[in-house]
């Protein structure tokens, strides 16, 4: 499937975006204005930073015990009901007068319960699109994702120059009551995509299924680590630069944004493959020079460029897709988000403690550099498993493999 058109045209892809796209922009300015309220009230960049990024890391508490739900629990509902989820927690953070130390519990709790969503939707978008259509699909998806970004960072930068972060909060809790209605009335209601029920022994079982291979391994690092540590120093934006955070996010989603489109549509799927370590070099590249603590615009047009780096996302999950059979794609993407989600709040923790050491400029360097490093080592690493006997004719050893049960 290489046209728009008939992308479209599949039922169910365009209510499947819409919701995404609601939770996504609720997700994006409730994000910054979490953010902001935590730096105004503490001026502290590791609390800004964990207030936006710290959900993420409560991801991996939830990759361990909820994610076998991502195959084996009804979409549709699990979609609807994480939205009001949100929604109702986004509205508690709104309340005034509420601690810091609340705020972080709630947003982690928030986290935990995300840790379903990944592996949900990806899921889901693999049900609704035929497999030559995946990566056209979830470059959409993706692509979205940047255009959403954009606009709500952009819109939540205005927002918050013309009321207190706590209206934009009840801003972000209304976005999610969206998302949750065109969750339940766009989707269809299907069965889960595996029987038995979800539970802590299942989700292990299977997550210690998709890691007993090296190249999933590999995959899976490649797609957490370098994305990760970027994200980490990302968080820093709101203490790097106060008055011009949702510049910089705009800036870095629209290069996200052009590079999923650029390598979703434009990029042949032979050229695909070899371009997973050259972007994602460039995802961390650009931030070297932060050490140089260069202005508004320079900055934001470093980031832009980065961020088209993001796009190895797009090139990797198609490997993950190849390695996985189909009774575990839910779970599989599932335990991507999540990991990468984990890596990006250990990142955002990493890089808040550097910038309380030294300044945000040295920590979003560091960061950068720590990126390259992790990048070259996997692709020391990918080579050498490359050049192993038939080791992508593993195909039919991990389809045979049993998925798990209870």
């Amino acid at each position: 499937m290489r046209s728009y058109r008939i992308l479209f045209r599949t039922p169910e892809f365009t209510p499947f975006l819409l919701s995404f796209a609601g939770s996504a922009a609720a997700q994006t300015i409730g994000a910054l204005a979490l953010g902001t309220l935590v730096f105004r009230a503490t001026g502290s960049p590791l609390l800004s930073a964990l207030s936006m990024f710290g959900p993420q890391l409560a991801q991996l508490a939830g990759a361990t015990f909820l994610l076998s739900g991502a195959d084996r629990l009804p979409p549709r509902a699990i979609l609807t009901g994480l939205s009001l989820a949100f929604a109702a927690g986004t509205a508690v953070l709104a309340l005034p007068g509420l601690p810091v130390r609340a705020v972080l519990a709630v947003v982690l709790l928030q986290g935990l319960v995300a840790s379903l969503g990944g592996g949900v939707r990806g899921g889901l978008l693999n049900d609704i699109l035929s497999k030559d259509g995946y990566v056209l699909g979830r470059s959409v998806y993706n692509m979205l994702w940047g255009l959403t970004q954009v606009a709500g960072f952009a819109t939540g930068g205005a927002l918050l120059a013309l009321l207190p972060p706590r209206a934009c909060l009840l801003l972000a809790a209304a976005l999610y009551l969206v998302s949750a209605l065109v969750s339940r009335l766009g989707l269809t209601a299907r069965p889960p995509r595996s029987a038995g029920r979800p539970s802590f022994s299942a989700t292990w079982r299977t997550n210690a299924l998709l890691w007993s291979s090296r190249s999933r391994r590999l995959t899976y690092l490649g797609l957490w680590v370098p994305n990760g540590l970027v994200v980490g120093g990302d968080s820093l934006y709101v203490s790097y630069a106060p008055g011009a955070a949702g510049t910089l996010y705009a800036c870095g989603a629209l290069g996200m944004f052009l590079g999923d489109m650029a390598v979703g549509r434009l990029v042949p799927p032979a050229a695909r493959t070899r371009l997973a370590t050259p972007l994602r070099l460039l995802l961390a590249v650009p931030y070297l020079f932060f050490v140089l603590r260069p202005g508004v615009v320079l900055s934001a047009v470093a980031a832009a460029v980065a961020s088209v780096g993001f796009a190895a996302s797009l090139v990797l999950q198609e490997r993950l897709m190849s390695l996985t059979p189909d009774d575990l794609t839910g779970q599989a993407l599932g335990l991507h988000a999540t990991g990468m989600a984990a890596l990006q709040g250990v990142g955002a923790a990493l890089a808040g403690t550097l910038a309380q050491l030294a300044s945000p400029a040295t920590a979003m360097t560091l960061m950068a550099a720590g990126s390259v490093t992790v990048t070259v080592v996997l692709a020391v690493l990918g080579g050498r498993e490359e050049r192993r006997p038939a080791v992508f004719a593993a195909r039919p050893e991990v389809g045979s493999e049993p998925a798990a049960t209870d």
